[in-house]
Formats: structure tokens, sequence, C-alpha cells
């Protein structure tokens, strides 16, 4: 059976009032930009609903593509038929075929916007109900929770049914609260972090630092192949390498060995303060859970977040390690997120870092580095990519955006 178009309901946008128009445009960008694939694909949104015109592209395929689209609720193939009233009936029952055989109830709802139809609602509905008790004696009328709810819309051009009502990833349309960038590591806490802050609407930059030769090869194409594993829910990200050798070295020199996971730490947040900048996002968001290492615990919290007044977001930061690896696995990230390649926030690790680190002592050892410079250095040697839930898509002109911001 050919599909025409697919129906998608927006769910908490509903909510919306007089910005629902821009939470809108938002999520029909965002699935235009997850079905590049399929070019004939037309998206429409409307006030209360969005339809995607299919034009011969494979229902089933598109579907796939928006079941992580955040900012739908739910979404429906829909059949397109001729308004001729026996041939309405002759589709409605063909189409419940498939489910007839599983299902004991069923319910029409018809809405009719062309009024010169021949028949009304009621009329509509008393007439398919009838040709399905026809066609499938078993099948009994429910008005409350059927296991079936057939829909069927009389529009101007044509009569349009639907029955399958399948979940969507619910939130708000990426892009829709803003941009921000993630501090992606390698680990199973901040891929989580980034998923949680895009159901919100945040678009995030993923920004990973890495350390050659300290870290190998096969650490940074995790992050990238995690970056890809979110990609599905916005289209593509934007990954940002930082290198991050010399300042790790310099750390490693000049610090106590104590404090080494709290300067490093203000490093990191000082360099993505400033991609932020360029970048015009207006938060930082990371994958710290409270009191899970060193680095989390609340003082460390505040001599880290010191050096910016960005807003910082923690997603993960009330979360057991138990209910975040349960994000992981749902979001397909944990198996990359346990390879055993080491990010730079692992080596030079001290054996003791300091859980109550005090500002002033960080902000002092700090004195004997120069930070601006180096800050400055790792900045200027970023690069940038684009990467799809097929891997990386476009790194020389996502590289020369990055470069004209600068």
């Amino acid at each position: 059976m050919e599909y025409a178009e697919i129906m998608v309901r927006y769910g908490e946008l509903s909510t919306k009032g007089k910005n629902k128009r821009s939470f809108i445009s938002r999520l029909a960008r965002n699935v235009k930009k997850a079905l590049e694939e399929f070019p004939e694909v037309k998206v429409h949104g409307e006030h209360d609903r969005m339809h995607l015109y299919l034009n011969g592209a494979p229902a089933h395929e598109v579907m796939a593509h928006l079941k992580d689209i955040f900012g739908i609720q739910t979404y429906s193939p829909v059949l397109k038929i001729e308004k001729d009233p026996q041939k309405i009936l002759a589709a409605g029952v063909a189409l419940l075929a498939p489910a007839a055989d599983t299902a004991q109830t069923f319910k029409v709802n018809t809405k009719r916007s062309d009024h010169h139809f021949v028949w009304d609602t009621n009329r509509m509905n008393m007439e398919m109900g009838g040709a399905i008790l026809d066609a499938y004696p078993t099948l009994e009328v429910k008005m409350k929770k059927p296991t079936i709810l057939l829909r069927v819309e009389i529009r101007s051009d044509a009569a349009y049914l639907s029955y399958e009502t399948l979940p969507g990833a619910g939130g708000l349309p990426v892009g829709s609260s803003g941009r921000g960038m993630l501090m992606l590591s390698g680990g199973i806490d901040s891929p989580v972090a980034g998923y949680l802050a895009m159901k919100r609407g945040v678009e995030i930059e993923a920004v990973h630092f890495a350390s050659p030769p300290y870290t190998a090869p096969q650490a940074l194409q995790k992050a990238k192949d995690l970056t890809a594993k979110l990609a599905p829910y916005v289209g593509s990200i934007q990954f940002i390498e930082v290198p991050f050798s010399e300042i790790q070295e310099a750390i490693k020199q000049e610090i106590p060995e104590g404090y080494l996971m709290t300067i490093t730490r203000r490093m990191m947040m000082r360099i993505t303060e400033e991609i932020r900048k360029i970048r015009h996002g207006l938060a930082i968001i990371n994958g710290e859970s409270l009191g899970q290492v060193a680095s989390q615990t609340l003082p460390s919290m505040i001599a880290i977040n010191a050096v910016t007044t960005t807003p910082v977001i923690r997603p993960v930061v009330t979360m057991d390690k138990s209910e975040i690896i349960e994000i992981a696995q749902k979001i397909d990230t944990f198996e990359l997120s346990i390879q055993p390649f080491e990010d730079c926030c692992t080596i030079f690790a001290p054996t003791q870092p300091k859980t109550k680190p005090k500002l002033e002592k960080a902000e002092k050892y700090e004195m004997r580095l120069a930070v601006d410079e180096l800050v400055a250095r790792a900045v200027a040697g970023i690069k940038v990519s684009e990467i799809s839930r097929f891997g990386e898509k476009d790194q020389a002109g996502a590289q020369e955006e990055f470069e004209d911001l600068l």
C-alpha cells in the first residue's frame, strides 16, 4: 500500500502560545535536514500538525528518520483516496487488513474540512464502521481506548486515511532553546548529557579535547562516532577538536599533583568559553554527575566554574551511574563509550586528586602558566568537521566557517 503523506503531531509545542510558529519553523528545518536523502519529500508545518508529502518516497524509510527528531510527539502514515464514498470505504477496509487479525476493537474518527462532501462526519463514521464490521466480524466497536483508531479526514482535494500512530521522541525542536557547547569526552556521561540537552531544544556543538601522542587516534575517532550517534536527533552536529597536548604538558610540569585535574578542567572550561563566544553559543554543557569523581564534587565545581560566567548546564548532575547507563544504552552510545581508549582526562591523572580544592590555591598555581597564550594557541589550532549519522560529513566547509568567525 502506497502512502501519500506522513502526518506529524507536535505534543508539547501545543502549549507554546504566541511563540508556537517559531517552534514549528525550527522543527520543519530539523525535519528537512534529517530527510536530506529524500529531496522529493515536501514538509509543510501548520498550526496544529505537520504534513510530510512523500511524492513517491518510501514511507517506512522516511519514518525511520522521524523517530529520533525532538519536537515530534506522534506521527502516522496516511493514505490519499479520491473523494468517492465507496472508494473511501474500500480503502479503509483494506488499510485495516494487516491489523484486523490480532485486534479486538476499533473506532472510526472522521474530520471534515470540506463541508460540501456528501456525508457529514457522523454518517462517515457509521458507514465506515459498518463496512469494517462486515469485513471483519470478529472486531467490536469501542469508543474509549480501542485497539484500532481509524482516522478519516475529508479535505478539499481528497480523503486521507490513517490508523497507525507511532511515538516520536517528544521534547522540543533542537535549536529552539539556543546553542550550547557540549564538552564531549569519550566516556558514558557526556553523550547522555548532550542527548538530554537536545531534548530540551538546545543545539549542541561537540567540543573534544585531544592530546596526541598521549591519546590514540582511536580515542578521537570514538568521540566522532559518539557524535554520529547523537546526530540523528538533529541531522548533523559540528565537531570541534581542540589540541590540548601543550597545555597538559605545561600543567604536568608546573602544577602540584593534587591540583592537576582542577587546573586541567579550568583550562578546558576557558577554551570552551572562547569557542562559545566565537560560535555565538548561550551555554556550556557537560556530563558531570555530583560526587562521581574528584573533579565533580561541589568544591571542585566551584573552583572550575570560577573561570566563566556562562551558564554551565549539567543534565546528569543528580543521576546515579545506573540511570546514566540506562539512557546511554537507549541511545546506543554505551558500547562505544566503554571502548578502552584513553581520553585526555585520564592521561596524567593524579593518584590522589584534591576532592576539595581551594579556588585561591588554584588561581595561585595557575600564575605559573602562560594561561592566555596557551588558550589562544589551542583555539588557533582547532579543527572543525560536520558529523551526520553516517560519520564525518564535511570537514573543509565546517573548518572554513569556523575560521571566518575567528
